[in-house]
């Protein structure tokens, strides 16, 4: 089964890299000792590419998902399938 989100996979998967390398990039930096700030503004660098990961995907989702669901007159539980994971992924 192929989903919407793979006309981005190369994309999402490139973007997930990138956030694995800024993660080992943390650990050196705490090997490392260093300042406590600049840690602090890479782990938010982490959290927001995270964050536009799952959006990508929540939209993908939506767009393909749900609106095929819909389509064929069974949305009702795909939209409270997204509604649970919005609730999931906006918790703090």
């Amino acid at each position: 089964m192929a989903y919407k989100y793979s006309s981005n996979k190369d994309t999402l998967l490139s973007r997930l890299k990138r956030i694995e390398g800024q993660v080992r990039g943390i650990q050196k930096m705490i090997e490392d000792d260093r300042y406590c700030v600049d840690i602090l503004v890479q782990i938010a660098a982490i959290k927001s590419a995270i964050h536009q990961v799952g959006l990508s995907l929540l939209e993908s989702h939506t767009k393909g998902c749900v609106a095929d669901a819909m389509e064929d007159n069974n949305g009702d539980d795909k939209i409270e399938e997204l509604m649970d994971v919005i609730r999931q992924f906006t918790k703090s």
